[in-house]
């Protein structure tokens, strides 16, 4: 299915009025983490067997293009990268192409992916200490990091970016990457973007360690609009770690 393809009309997020999508990312602090989830009503960004495309229509899609416009750098996860084959490029807004940088413990990911194109925009692959990796292109930018039982951490990471001046990161995906950045308090801005289905089974787009009692979850100020059908919701994180 292509994007042409899904019944959903041209709309574009800027012109959703005072308190819409264009007016949140102007209010971003010059160096930020923003965290994105395409999501089914009950939470679920896949069926059990990995079909995911497409959850949300083309308006949210849209939006989420113009979130890679307003960042550095865009991060996702190797399994993301594997199962995806993303661009991770800007089509559906105006503005940049953002740096491409993939969490790649044990150097699995496949030299043809698209993420690691060769089009003139700085790619990164992140990999352990002791990965041993390919002979791989020279426009990757290879930078090992320490392991953790958890893999790499979320700090680190940014540190590495921001040393690159990366200073407005983007987390994409996809779900076990997502969770370590929320569950570390390494975001500023979540956006969920919640499709009008029900799929009742498979991965959900947060997975964090289990509580016991309510006060113990995490709770963000929040707001949201309508995207033709969809809800996006804006959460801000006001207690960041790293």
């Amino acid at each position: 299915m292509t994007d042409e393809s899904v019944n959903a009309p041209t709309i574009d997020p800027h012109a959703t009025g005072p308190e819409g999508p264009s007016e949140w990312l102007q209010a971003w602090p010059e160096a930020c983490v923003v965290g994105q989830v395409g999501q089914s009503l009950d939470g679920r960004v896949a069926t059990p067997t990995g079909h995911s495309h497409y959850i949300n229509g083309l308006p949210s899609r849209r939006f989420l293009h113009q979130l890679r416009a307003q960042v550095d750098a865009v991060v996702i996860g190797v399994g993301t990268a594997l199962a995806d084959q993303p661009q991770l490029t800007v089509r559906h807004a105006p503005g940049p192409n953002p740096a491409r940088v993939i969490l790649d413990p044990n150097a699995r990911i496949n030299l043809d992916n698209p993420a690691l194109t060769n089009d003139g925009v700085e790619v990164v692959v992140m990999v352990g200490e002791r990965a041993s990796m390919p002979a791989w292109p020279t426009h990757l930018k290879v930078v090992r990091l320490p392991l953790s039982d958890r893999g790499f951490e979320p700090k680190a990471v940014l540190d590495v970016l921001n040393a690159r001046g990366m200073n407005r990161v983007l987390v994409e995906g996809g779900a076990t990457t997502l969770s370590r950045f929320i569950g570390a308090q390494c975001l500023d801005r979540l956006y969920c973007m919640i499709a009008p289905l029900i799929i009742g089974s498979g991965p959900t787009g947060i997975a964090l360690p289990p509580i016991d009692r309510l006060d113990e979850a995490i709770r963000a100020p929040m707001k949201g609009v309508n995207l033709d059908g969809e809800w996006l919701v804006e959460v801000r994180f006001e207690h960041k770690a790293c």
